[in-house]
């Protein structure tokens, strides 16, 4: 969108945040680059340019706005809409690949070379992988500088830096700040955290949301020693590169409270990253419920509650384990089957609040599991037994960065797995935001009441004016049958 200056120009004259994080503003006279809804007055046209990421700003040489944040502001709709090797390596980025692997080892897992990743990183975003990292890494500083009271020298470090003046140079050069004058700011401000260990921070979203579904759905789905509904947040225990973690997700009006309790500080990164993708953050809204309007018979379910996302998960391995475990039974018997399986396999961690007891065990720690261990028909133990044999020795990895087709073909080709479970993994677990179930019961007992084709062919034909946004369609098709997943837990 950067690139179409008019269109640009209008959404920052109008202040308009629904464009936050698809472009941003960089001023020729002030050298400072905005996001679109910035509060101050706008510069003159002649003086904006615009890029595509915060990289791309800080590599032209511009610094943050100390009034709009815009390191801060929501992430490009685009990198969950695609599945393209621009949008894997986004998402693999934004989970701090780069700076655990390098860009060989970005390369690597999209099958690309690092001069191909990098010239096409360079040709849509203006920015390079290394730069990218760089400005995540800032971005990650600066929360850890304001919502903890680590050492600086130890901030640096936990944001990825490889050393102590790298930090000073680029915090210094993007925020216009040295790392202790940051830190003097954030105490005179409300984001100094109440409880020691814990990070506090806020995440931002593309108004509207509707959290009815989407917390009322991990809510009703809870895997009981993982998860939880408590005081008003879903509370979940998060396996980390470098150790492990407790989040507490809080609905608030104009953002999502994240409290955030790691073994490992340099695990805030991906923490973050988890949690957006959990959410589906970084959805537009707007061109998807103006898109589902555009059908009658959805147009009414859009309008009574607007900005449903798409609850997804934290790991796509677990999830897929979950899925399958949920085949033809109840939420609450899948709930019972999965927290036997915590209970016998998961790690234990400590919860300071009492909830939470276990991480979902991984899938080399299930691969040696007994099936006649398992209370499920012995077709399903087969399923799970040989899809979890496929995720602990590699041959299928269902991640941020999996293409999506290839994905779809690698789960059909599993004993058990049809077109339910496919795709129920390709909308949550893969992010894909046109994944589709015409044969789920909810959606077949919905299309009934609303008038729409019954058999899971005709839907699926009716359904095609709703791409790309099928999963969304499936939220609202949802809300037709009185379910707790649709309702916001007491």
């Amino acid at each position: 969108m950067h690139t179409d200056t008019e269109r640009c120009v209008r959404a920052v004259q109008s202040k308009d945040a629904r464009f936050d994080g698809w472009f941003f503003t960089a001023v020729l006279t002030t050298r400072i680059y905005c996001r679109p809804s910035c509060p101050v007055v706008p510069p003159k046209v002649r003086n904006m340019t615009f890029y595509p990421s915060a990289a791309a700003c800080q590599q032209a040489g511009f610094r943050a706005c100390k009034r709009c944040r815009p390191d801060t502001s929501p992430g490009s709709p685009e990198w969950n809409a695609r599945a393209d090797s621009v949008a894997r390596a986004m998402r693999l980025i934004r989970d701090g690949v780069v700076d655990r692997e390098g860009v060989p080892g970005l390369a690597s897992r999209l099958g690309y070379s690092a001069r191909q990743i990098e010239r096409q990183l360079l040709a849509e975003l203006g920015a390079g992988p290394l730069a990218l990292a760089r400005a995540q890494r800032a971005q990650t500083a600066r929360l850890l500088i304001e919502t903890t009271t680590l050492p600086l020298a130890e901030v640096a470090f936990a944001a990825g830096f490889s050393s102590v003046r790298t930090f000073n140079e680029t915090v210094r050069e993007v925020f216009a700040l040295a790392p202790g004058e940051l830190r003097t700011r954030a105490a005179r401000g409300p984001l100094a955290p109440a409880t020691p260990g814990v990070i506090a921070l806020r995440l931002p979203y593309r108004a509207p949301l509707n959290p009815s579904n989407l917390f009322g759905h991990l809510a009703a789905t809870a895997v009981p020693g993982i998860e939880e509904w408590r005081g008003g947040a879903y509370r979940r225990t998060l396996t980390l590169p470098y150790g492990h973690g407790i989040v507490a997700l809080t609905p608030q009006p104009d953002h999502i409270a994240c409290r955030l309790s790691l073994t490992d500080p340099r695990d805030l990164t991906q923490a973050i990253s988890r949690c957006r993708w959990l959410l589906d953050l970084d959805a537009d809204p707007v061109a998807v419920d103006s898109q589902l309007r555009t059908d009658p018979l959805l147009a009414p379910l859009v309008d009574a509650g607007p900005g449903r996302r798409v609850p997804r998960t934290v790991d796509g391995a677990e999830f897929a384990v979950r899925a399958v475990l949920g085949q033809q039974v109840s939420t609450a018997a899948a709930r019972t089957h999965a927290a036997r399986l915590v209970t016998a396999h998961g790690v234990e961690v400590e919860d300071p609040e009492g909830g939470l007891t276990h991480l979902f065990p991984a899938p080399q720690a299930l691969a040696g599991l007994d099936p006649e261990s398992l209370a499920l028909p012995r077709t399903r133990r087969t399923t799970l037994t040989t899809l979890v044999a496929a995720l602990a020795d590699g041959t299928l990895r269902l991640g941020t960065d999996t293409d999506w087709e290839r994905a779809r073909a690698e789960l059909s080709a599993l004993p058990g797995f049809g077109p339910w479970t496919v795709e129920v993994i390709a909308m949550r677990a893969l992010g894909d935001p046109d994944a589709f179930l015409p044969t789920d019961l909810g959606i077949r007992r919905a299309a009934e009441r609303l008038g729409l084709p019954a058999t899971p062919a005709a839907l699926t034909a009716r359904a095609a004016d709703w791409r790309p946004w099928r999963a969304y369609a499936v939220q609202y098709l949802w809300t037709v049958d009185d379910h707790p997943i649709n309702h916001l837990p007491a």
